[in-house]
């Protein structure tokens, strides 16, 4: 037999509808709301030169490729608030708006359900479920991001061989203001949410941080396309550990009130 005040007494109110960071289903919200942490995150960062052509092609106007260099981040999230363990992969190109610069992320994927929904719905990440994975391999890190069961990319670097500092990836591109396309539809398909939106990372702690030359190798997948960046050059990769805090971004550009110029 139901309970009947024991439902409405945990009954949605109008004031927690509309509270900030409100997420369904009420009662068991799926995205977290602001800030939450990740704690002793492991990501290799794999750096290679690819054709600026490809990169402008990828980027939604008016964006502008600033560099020929992609970055793809292969992260171990060994304690995360809300979401707990997970793997995650962030696919990064080096661009401007105006007289902002920063790294665009056409592609990323993920073990977490929750993760992909958060950069969906509040960031307008165009994230996937997939399986990237990070690990020493003897004397190697290897990290892969899995799709429909192929290896889209598999790179590797030396095990912490040479000490290095995190600051040395904004060398290529300032991959920590992370800018992405949030596109949200009414219910009639009609264009609700077109953005760019911006933000970067609150409290990063990096604990370590190692570097040295890199292999990065592409297998094409229509469903998660990173062989459109092709690898002209291996650059280096970065193994780095890290704490930081995930908070509030801002729109960098409203299409729907602002349509850029053609």
């Amino acid at each position: 037999m139901t309970d009947w005040k024991v439902q409405t007494a945990n009954r949605l109110t109008l004031e927690q509808l509309l509270a900030d960071g409100f997420s369904t289903p009420f009662d068991a919200p799926t995205v977290p709301a602001f800030p939450f942490t990740f704690r002793n995150a492991e990501v290799m960062t794999l750096a290679w030169r690819s054709d600026k052509d490809a990169i402008q092609r990828i980027l939604p106007p008016p964006l502008e490729a600033a560099s020929d260099v992609v970055l793809a981040h292969i992260y171990k999230m060994n304690d995360t608030e809300w979401l707990g363990p997970y793997f995650e992969s962030n696919v990064m190109v080096g661009c401007r708006y105006k007289d902002t610069a920063g790294g665009y992320s056409p592609y990323l994927f993920l073990s977490s359900d929750g993760g992909v929904v958060h950069g969906r719905e509040v960031h307008g990440q165009p994230k996937k479920l997939g399986r990237p994975h990070l690990e020493a391999r003897g004397d190697a890190w290897v990290g892969t991001i899995e799709r429909n069961g192929i290896d889209v990319l598999t790179g590797t670097m030396a095990y912490k061989q040479q000490r290095s500092d995190i600051r040395r990836l904004a060398e290529y591109f300032d991959f920590a203001l992370n800018i992405n396309l949030k596109a949200i539809n009414h219910i009639d398909g009609t264009p609700a949410i077109r953005q760019l939106t911006a933000r970067r990372l609150g409290a990063l702690t990096v604990h370590e941080c190692w570097s040295g030359p890199c292999t990065v190798e592409l297998r094409p997948n229509v469903q998660a396309p990173v062989y459109r960046l092709p690898v002209r050059e291996m650059l280096e990769g970065f193994w780095w550990r890290a704490d930081f805090t995930l908070v509030a971004g801002h729109v960098l550009h409203d299409y729907l009130a602002s349509p850029p110029s053609p």
